[in-house]
């Protein structure tokens, strides 16, 4: 009888042999490797409308701090960059290390849809119950395509669909307090 092998399990230190490259972005969810590109300049224009709406709601408040693509380390095979973080000041304290990586999770993690089948999947399915698993509390989905998003939410110990929005919808969040945002201008091709 034989046995199949083993699928391989990536770690931290296997993606820090790799060879630099800035065209491409590396992530370990569960032991697998994701690799992808940089992205569409449309993408990254909804990602910097994202951070600077909750950065301004954040320097208003002073509640916490937004962050692009953080490197959140939840163990030596689940290592991830978000699009778009929201954490609160307590919790940095908690979970941030000297190089700047959080060591847990943060209050809310955005992520915004890249094309493609696999990329989606690793969104929706992969990085959702990673997410859960590790305590966000929110989770943001961004559909540049569809223009909408999915607003998931921690019920007990897992993130749940509460809301989908779409354009000529405002969002808010009670991890937020007074936050309160018209998400058609995040899609906007001119604002």
């Amino acid at each position: 009888m034989s046995l199949s092998p083993s699928p391989v399990r990536w770690t931290i230190q296997d993606v820090e042999a790799l060879p630099e490259n800035e065209w491409v972005h590396y992530e370990i969810i569960d032991g697998e490797l994701f690799v992808t590109r940089a992205p569409h300049h449309r993408h990254q224009k909804i990602v910097g409308r994202i951070f600077a709406a909750l950065d301004h709601w954040s320097v208003t408040h002073g509640l916490g701090e937004a962050s692009i693509m953080p490197g959140l380390i939840f163990s030596d095979s689940d290592n991830v960059s978000p699009d778009v973080v929201w954490i609160s000041d307590e919790r940095i304290a908690q979970i941030q290390d000297e190089a700047g990586h959080f060591r847990g999770a943060p209050e809310l993690v955005v992520e915004v849809l890249s094309p493609g089948k696999a990329n989606e999947d690793r969104d929706r399915q992969a990085k959702l119950k990673l997410y859960s698993v590790q305590g966000v509390q929110e989770y943001w989905i961004v559909d540049p395509i569809t223009q909408r998003l999915e607003m998931y939410r921690r019920d007990q110990a897992q993130l749940t669909l509460v809301a989908t929005l779409l354009v000529g919808d405002a969002i808010t969040s009670p991890l937020l307090p007074g936050f309160r945002h018209q998400i058609d201008s995040w899609f906007a091709s001119r604002v």
